[in-house]
């Protein structure tokens, strides 16, 4: 088997996630903008890396997730010059095996298992409460990387969208949909594939605050900050009793249900389209709106 890829967290400004503790803070931002910062696998594991720096430090009482550039995340990285699917990394969120020299639905639901459901849920459990500051593109994957985040608050440019459906697939694999909005705008945002806007959002209650778009950054650290005079293992057992009410109402046990008709929708598209993702490549997405 291929050698894993070395993902670990430091301070470059070079790499797919950068990290800065300023005070009580963390800082984790995601840095491909020049693709609206799509989540390639080497993203993956490098915010994997990030967050376990933030719960590992004693100092650090909140973090905050952002995305350099005009976006926060456009999704999972479908084709870029760096998608990187088809290599090994060493796998940190789950038991399955290796997928880079696996096929079919044996690849897919393992590599899906890890890097997406699986690293999801691990980053939902981080011991310390989590920020996302959203500015532009939250869609698809981006959406499933601010909802594992205890609160949201977006700028007014923002938006949100999960537009997957147009491949034929019911929504993205962290299928959180009907637990952070209510199951009919949640069956409307997934039926059209339209744009959620920042202020609908928090209509709806998926966002905690909408700010002016220049306030953002400075917004954010106020409620961080606000946040990290509390006593850590307070917000670490508040967080956990929050999530807890959370699964007692379906959520662990319903992520688990849709990932499989999310694979069995893939594997759908394998045997009667060009490919697992019923065709829709970057170019087609854009086209039909997404």
């Amino acid at each position: 088997m291929p050698a894993a890829h070395d993902t670990s967290a430091d301070d470059r400004r070079d790499g797919p996630v950068l990290y800065e503790r300023r005070g009580p803070v963390a800082y984790v931002t995601m840095n491909r903008p020049r693709y609206r910062n799509a989540q390639n696998s080497a993203m993956t594991y490098a915010l994997d890396a990030a967050f376990y720096r933030a719960a590992e430090d004693a100092e650090v009482k909140v973090v905050v997730l952002t995305g350099a550039g005009e976006h926060f995340s456009a999704g999972h990285d479908i084709g870029t010059p760096e998608r990187d699917a088809h290599l090994p990394f060493e796998r940190r969120a789950g038991l399955w095996w290796d997928h880079s020299d696996k096929a079919g639905a044996e690849s897919r639901f393992a590599r899906e298992s890890e890097v997406y459901l699986g690293m999801c849920r691990r980053w939902r459990e981080l011991p310390k409460p989590v920020v996302a500051s959203v500015r532009g593109a939250c869609v698809a994957g981006g959406l499933m990387l601010a909802w594992i985040c205890d609160l949201i608050v977006a700028g007014e440019d923002a938006f949100f969208a999960d537009p997957v459906v147009r491949m034929g697939i019911p929504g993205v694999e962290y299928f959180a949909h009907p637990w952070v909005m209510p199951p009919r705008i949640a069956k409307e945002f997934l039926f059209t594939g339209d744009r959620m806007s920042a202020r609908r959002a928090y209509e709806i209650g998926m966002v905690n605050q909408v700010v002016a778009a220049d306030e953002l950054d400075d917004r954010t650290r106020e409620l961080a900050e606000r946040i990290a005079t509390m006593p850590r293992l307070g917000l670490a057992l508040t967080k956990r009793a929050v999530n807890q009410a959370e699964d007692l109402q379906g959520l662990h046990t319903g992520l688990d249900s849709v990932f499989g008709l999310h694979h069995l929708a893939h594997a759908h598209n394998a045997e009667t389209s060009a490919d697992p993702l019923g065709g829709m490549d970057v170019a087609a997405m854009k086209k039909a709106g997404g």
